[in-house]
């Protein structure tokens, strides 16, 4: 009984969780600001997917196939996000560096800018 209402306690957590990350993504104007909003679907709504779980079978195998999968999901999210903005920034500007868009029209800026 117990067990079961901390399942629910978890699992509310990450719908709301969701939720807010979802309202801020749509509140946001510029994509940059969006993928910020991604950052908590990606890695704690799993991961409180993954405890509920575990509270509720307990450490089995399937209990462990799925907190590997979640540590795949864990490792591999900050990577997306980084990946993400720079292929939004290729194709807003042709190059992922910053000073790249000043360089390719000319107005590389001031001397002291260069290194």
């Amino acid at each position: 009984m117990i067990r079961n209402v901390f399942v629910d306690v978890i699992l509310a957590a990450a719908v709301a969780l969701v939720l807010a990350s979802t309202v801020g993504l749509l509140a946001m104007r510029d994509t940059y600001q969006r993928v910020h909003y991604l950052t908590p679907l990606a890695l704690v709504a799993p991961l409180l997917l993954g405890l509920a779980i575990l509270v509720q079978s307990g450490s089995t195998v399937s209990s462990s196939l799925t907190w590997l999968a979640l540590v795949f999901i864990v490792i591999t999210g900050p990577f997306l996000s980084h990946a993400t903005i720079r292929a939004i920034r290729i194709r807003e500007t042709g190059d992922w560096r910053l000073g790249a868009d000043a360089e390719a029209t000319g107005d590389a800026g001031s001397p002291g800018d260069q290194p």
